[in-house]
């Protein structure tokens, strides 16, 4: 990980923790080559997973990293959720990293479990939100003392002004645990209002990631996270897409392209695949959602 406070508390004692892959000006490029070196001959393959949103040259340090090692055990995983989103992914991937999966397939359910992340922040103003389409209407509310607005990001963006007949954003079609951050926003509707509404069975308290207030615009939020907490269920989402081997660097893989080289699928695998991946998003939230 890019940052010590994405790495949530272990679920159970079998749960890994995470390595911190600190930034250029907490450590010389040496100590960091070092460290990875290390991690390599330690665990064999070493899965980074950063945000889209991590500065430039944080990115270029990892790149920098695996060049220099010229390893293709390293797998650098860039991915579009917030930052309590990508806590959330990575405490999931550390679940998984236990079990008979091999790390291509670890690396590459990154993209497939990010759909299941249900993450947003209840936000005073949208007015240097960046991340999520904000509408014309929506920036000059923003100025209007006492707005709210309830942003998620994903899967599908969503952006609602919070008030007394306001629906509240659509949410997971499936039994989730939600998380929440607390900012310096006084408000308790994300657990009063969204979380009956998105009839969430256990509701956990974290602390705002210190890159929350530039990933949304604003240092006055309360961020969210719906996300499915059953390992099982994440084990067979998983096992249930089909698997493929990367023609490239011979790592195995799910979805379209390696997490490893980057490579994509050759094109009479690539349409298949995404036909099964598809199928199996559908049938989790439309038939196949577990009971309660």
């Amino acid at each position: 990980m890019t940052s010590a406070d994405l790495v949530l508390p272990p679920t159970d004692q079998q749960t890994p923790t995470a390595a911190l892959l600190q930034a250029p000006e907490a450590q010389v490029l040496e100590l960091a080559i070092g460290d990875m070196h290390l991690l390599l001959e330690q665990h064999g393959h070493v899965i980074a997973l950063y945000s889209s949103g991590i500065r430039p040259e944080h990115e270029r340090r990892l790149h920098s990293i695996r060049s220099v090692l010229e390893s293709d055990r390293i797998a650098l995983v860039k991915v579009d959720l917030p930052p309590l989103g990508i806590a959330v992914l990575v405490r999931q991937l550390r679940q998984l990293s236990v079990c008979d999966f091999s790390p291509g397939v670890v690396a590459s359910a990154a993209r497939l479990l990010s759909h299941y992340i249900h993450a947003g922040a209840l936000l005073n103003s949208v007015a240097k939100l960046d991340r999520v389409p904000v509408g014309l209407k929506s920036h000059a509310k923003s100025w209007v003392p006492g707005s709210h607005f309830a942003v998620v990001a994903g899967p599908e963006p969503q952006l609602v002004k919070v008030g007394p007949a306001a629906e509240p954003p659509a949410g997971p079609r499936f039994r989730t645990h939600l998380l929440v951050a607390r900012g310096p926003l006084q408000s308790n509707w994300v657990q009063e209002t969204l979380a009956p509404a998105w009839k969430v069975h256990a509701v956990h308290e974290g602390a705002v990631p210190a890159d929350s207030p530039r990933w949304w615009g604003t240092g006055k939020l309360v961020e969210f996270a719906a996300y499915l907490p059953d390992i099982s269920l994440l084990y067979q989402l998983v096992a249930s897409v089909r698997r493929e081997k990367c023609h490239w660097c011979a790592m195995e893989l799910i979805g379209d392209r390696c997490a490893f080289c980057s490579a994509p699928l050759t094109a009479p695998l690539a349409a298949p695949e995404t036909r099964r991946a598809t199928t199996g998003v559908l049938q989790l939230e439309a038939g196949n959602r577990p009971g309660p």
